[in-house]
């Protein structure tokens, strides 16, 4: 791993301002998408819309019906990512891709205990009938994993390049 030079302040900072401002924006839209999509659907182009749905499960639905289950798990994870993100010394790729994934699970969980929808969360973007809805926190935590897997691979081929 690189050396990196004391910056927790600057790691800190960090992660607060991407996982906060993926948290906000993500319940912004979620609050226009409330409003705006009571009366159904509004259909863009190629089969894309936007959809009100309310998911008490995982990604892709799973685990319908256990929203505690995923609250407690996304409590904890939250809490354990946010202690390592800040505590240990990363580069800024991999502070801003723990930032990332936080904040996409803290916009989910935000839903689950303080919004009126029994633990439910609020999804309303539809790429196609067959892709799951989805929402921007659930795109805050796929671009936090892409850039997890090219960080390893990166990290995986400049370390054979190494030796």
């Amino acid at each position: 791993m690189h050396r990196v030079q004391n910056r927790r302040p600057v790691q800190a900072l960090t992660v607060l301002g991407v996982a906060g401002g993926s948290v906000l924006l993500d319940q912004i839209t979620k609050t226009i998408a409330e409003d705006g999509l009571r009366d159904g659907p509004i259909d863009l182009i190629f089969g894309t819309r936007f959809v009100l749905t309310y998911n008490s499960g995982a990604a892709f639905s799973i685990g319908s019906g256990r929203s505690g289950v995923f609250t407690l798990l996304a409590s904890v994870t939250v809490l354990a990512m946010t202690a390592y993100a800040v505590f240990t010394k990363q580069s800024l790729p991999r502070t801003v891709m723990f930032a990332l994934i936080i904040g996409g699970a803290s916009g989910n969980l935000f839903d689950r205990l303080f919004r009126g929808n029994g633990g439910r969360v609020i999804d309303f973007m539809e790429l196609t009938r067959w892709w799951p809805v989805f929402n921007v926190a659930d795109m805050s935590l796929f671009f936090g994993i892409v850039l997890m897997l090219a960080l390893t691979f990166r990290e995986e081929r400049s370390a054979r390049h190494s030796q």
